[in-house]
């Protein structure tokens, strides 16, 4: 056979595997139990097609289809987002999208080259079988840490409707899972190759050590979890129940209500609208708290920008004082004429008056709501007329919240796009907070798959750092999270509605997520560096001519 027909053939292979695994962790991606344990076996098809790889181009050329693949079956709904959020055409932002997908899933490409490479090296010793698959797993974990993404994705995060394989988030997060899942595979594969090489008889001896891998890596993560789901109904804190009000109102693109209605007239609908549902729930129940989401109100508080403005923050204060419910709303905060996204707490406070604090967002969604100093421009600006002005806040950081009766409650408040940085929630739980407390705003995204998206991240930092959460949103999905990642109580996408929820109280449980934060990523990238380079290194030294004697 000729080298072009050679080459043809693995190119053929390669679209192939890509195919296989792209289909299988499309559905491992869609959040459902019924596909969870596709996950033990979504990549086989790619390594397999990998290991016909004729060269690092081949090697790397598979990466990057496989990248471009896997964005498209993720996160195909956000070409349209963009489109409907900057108004520029469908097919650049799918063109840009394609064409960023490599660097989004660089993990691919690294992983791709680093196995090429080692299946070339020689390594001897009794964990030679061992060696690639553990050292690729670690590029692709390391790479994940060395270059971040847009929206945090790792395979793991497929665990997610699993109740017991979740669990394992605790001990080094949702990267943690993925490294898991990489290691599973290999093991599929490497049984299967003994199998297809060997046949039955010579091959199942062969196939009997990753088949015992595999089966502890599941068998583990099973164990596990139930491990930590007793441990978690025995620490429960006997505490007093936490009743807090969630609003949300389902009113969303204020921007274009403010063009169709006036600036005024859409102010004073969602004031209205919020008031209305936080009394609803306050005929029913008595309240700890209320939370409303994310912006909700759509203008500074405290420093009014005019007469309006003065009017509105005065009303927002009398209802607070005359229910006499504390209130956690998201907001704008002015302070030398810079902005921030904040979260706004007004509770009771010393001879009548009302305490106020605030929590700054600091990670904020790149372009849309910040843009870095050093390519901030007039003529970016006038380019992209969308970029946001928002500040970046201090950092993680917990609020103490005096309720009522003279009770209080130190969270860890987190807003929006910060929910899927799992170290800065780690940072605030190290803080003491006693409850993860969540406002966003998903709207841009609502009907596509992003908000249930964004939920699965907020459960997996309530299972890392064993804290239970509440979760508010303007459009969906409002929600209450138990420590074990329980969506207790939901409040669907698209739909306005308001609840009472009952938080459960914190097992006080310490976790090493918690305690060291996001570990694994930066260690397997040292790691991996290690494993990659021990091979020549001892190879050049084993080629020395030995002087002695």
């Amino acid at each position: 056979m000729s080298a072009s027909a050679l080459r043809a053939k693995r190119l053929a292979a390669l679209l192939f595997g890509v195919a296989g695994t792209t289909l299988l962790v499309g559905l491992f991606g869609r959040l459902e139990a019924r596909w969870v344990a596709l996950g033990w076996v979504a990549l086989v098809p790619w390594l397999w097609a990998l290991d016909r790889a004729g060269s690092r181009r081949e090697a790397v050329l598979s990466g990057v289809v496989l990248g471009m693949a896997f964005n498209a079956a993720v996160f195909g709904w956000f070409p349209a987002a963009i489109q409907s959020y900057s108004g520029a055409p469908l097919v650049l932002c799918w063109l840009a999208f394609l064409l960023l997908a490599p660097l989004m899933e660089l993990q691919f490409i690294t992983f791709a080259l680093a196995r090429h490479h080692l299946c070339q090296v020689r390594v001897e010793g009794p964990w030679a079988f061992w060696y690639v698959p553990l050292t690729g797993a670690l590029v692709y974990v390391g790479t994940e840490w060395l270059c971040p993404k847009l929206f945090a994705v790792t395979l793991g995060q497929g665990f997610y409707p699993s109740e017991l394989l979740r669990q394992g988030a605790d001990i080094a997060g949702t990267h943690g899972l993925t490294l898991v899942i990489l290691l599973a595979n290999e093991c599929v594969l490497a049984a299967g190759k003994a199998l297809v090489e060997q046949g039955p008889r010579g091959g199942s001896r062969r196939a009997l050590a990753p088949l015992a891998v595999l089966a502890a890596l599941v068998l583990g993560g099973l164990g596990y979890g139930k491990l930590r789901y007793w441990q978690v109904a025995e620490h429960e804190a006997k505490e007093p129940d936490l009743v807090v009000g969630v609003v949300q109102a389902n009113i969303t693109k204020y921007e274009k209500l403010a063009a169709e209605l006036g600036t005024y007239d859409v102010d004073r609908m969602i004031l209205d609208t919020h008031y209305q549902l936080s009394d609803e729930l306050l005929r029913h129940r008595k309240l700890d708290l209320i939370v409303w989401p994310e912006t909700v109100y759509p203008t500074t508080f405290g420093t009014p920008k005019s007469e309006a403005g003065a009017e509105f923050d005065a009303e927002i204060n009398a209802f607070v004082s005359r229910r006499r419910v504390p209130l956690l709303f998201g907001t704008y905060d002015l302070e030398q004429a810079r902005e921030y996204n904040v979260a706004m707490f007004l509770g009771p406070g010393r001879d009548g008056a009302l305490a106020r604090s605030a929590y700054r967002k600091t990670m904020l969604f790149p372009l849309t709501e910040w843009v870095p100093e050093s390519i901030d421009s007039p003529w970016l600006r006038e380019q992209l007329p969308w970029t946001g002005y928002w500040k970046r806040g201090p950092g993680p950081q917990t609020l103490a919240l005096q309720l009522s009766e003279g009770r209080s409650l130190r969270i860890a408040p987190l807003i929006c796009y910060e929910s899927i940085f799992p170290g800065y929630v780690a940072e605030e739980a190290r803080g003491g907070a006693e409850l993860i407390m969540t406002l966003s705003n998903d709207s841009w995204f609502s009907g596509t798959p992003a908000p249930r998206q964004h939920l699965m991240h907020a459960v997996f930092r309530s299972i890392e750092t064993r804290l239970p959460q509440v979760r508010v949103t303007n459009s969906g999905i409002s929600a209450l999270i138990s420590p074990t990642g329980e969506v207790l109580t939901e409040v669907p996408d698209a739909q306005r509605g308001s609840t009472a929820v009952t938080v459960p109280p914190s097992p006080r449980l310490t976790t090493l997520m918690v305690a060291w934060g996001d570990w694994l990523r930066p260690t397997a990238l040292v790691l991996s560096l290690v494993l990659l380079l021990a091979p020549s290194l001892l190879a050049r030294r084993k080629a020395r001519p030995d002087t002695t004697g």
